[in-house]
């Protein structure tokens, strides 16, 4: 086998990108399926057997070069670009999470090297088989460090995938996006778990509340959200003490009405009512102690 990196077209003679040949094409396992059907092509347009068989014999040819060697470097890099469309179907299970694809790839592509430099042969597992759940891995833990703006426990994080891949297959059972109960029945789980996984899967982007929302006519968040009223409080207390006056006699009523409604002093509410200042204070004295404890007015 040798490694080609570097070939020149006739017409041209611009270079082709480095790729990895087998030298010896009768060496090369015969293909799978008969003369003359279809097979299955990866995005790249490479046959998918041929991958499979090219993703072999690199491997091969990988465990026979001693670890100082140069051309164990080209190998590798082979390995990796052959396999790339299979961090591609990874990263498809990840398209709703509002990350660019790019970014998804590439976080991918480290799982994929960390496949191939783990990757034992001699098990008798196939690539794809081993490398997968690897890539997947390293997405997900990119999610769960990387993207979210808070935190979600660990069970959440578990469940949601769950969660997420029981929304797909009801989705195309019914025809239409389940309900909560749906799922629930679906995972036989609590409903109050699949609500909770699902304000966990939002929880991946913060919304500024000063940006405008197109969907609500161009308001901000902050224009939409309620806030407690300072004066809620005194609604009770009004009520209570609206009770207390009307038990009042007319001539202490108008007292409290004059000293804490109109905000006179006791000197003027003693020229109003014809009294003297001390009798006024000994009244006011002792119709706020009455309203203080509840009671009702008694001569």
């Amino acid at each position: 086998m040798t490694v080609q990196t570097q070939d020149s077209t006739p017409e041209t003679g611009e270079e082709e990108s480095p790729r990895v040949e087998p030298a010896d094409t009768t060496e090369e396992p015969a293909p799978v399926g008969t003369p003359g059907e279809p097979k299955e092509r990866t995005p790249g347009g490479r046959s998918a057997v041929d991958v499979r068989t090219l993703t072999r014999v690199l491997f091969e040819r990988l465990a026979e070069l001693p670890s100082d060697a140069p051309e164990r470097e080209r190998v590798r890099a082979a390995l990796i670009e052959i396999n790339i469309p299979l961090v591609r179907y990874a990263a498809t299970r990840f398209r709703s999470r509002n990350e660019p694809m790019e970014d998804i790839v590439q976080v991918g592509t480290i799982g994929l090297i960390n496949a191939i430099d783990r990757f034992d042969p001699n098990r008798g597992v196939q690539f794809p088989t081993y490398a997968l759940p690897t890539i997947l891995g390293e997405i997900k833990r990119y999610f769960r460090d990387n993207v979210r703006t808070m935190h979600v426990p660990r069970r959440l994080q578990e469940l949601w995938v769950q969660v997420s891949g029981a929304m797909e297959e009801l989705t195309i059972a019914h025809g239409r996006a389940p309900k909560v109960p749906e799922i629930a029945a679906n995972l036989r789980i609590p409903e109050e778990d699949v609500r909770a996984c699902l304000d966990a899967g939002r929880a991946y982007n913060a919304a500024s509340l000063e940006a405008a929302q197109e969907h609500e006519g161009g308001l901000a968040l902050l224009d939409r959200l309620g806030y407690e009223d300072s004066a809620l409080a005194d609604v009770e207390h009004r009520d209570m003490v609206r009770h207390l006056l009307v038990q009042l006699p007319e001539r202490e009523r108008r007292i409290i009405m004059l000293r804490f409604f109109a905000n006179l002093t006791q000197s003027q509410i003693s020229t109003e009512l014809g009294m003297s200042q001390m009798h006024v204070s000994r009244l006011l004295s002792r119709i706020l102690t009455r309203l203080r404890t509840g009671n009702s007015w008694e001569e």
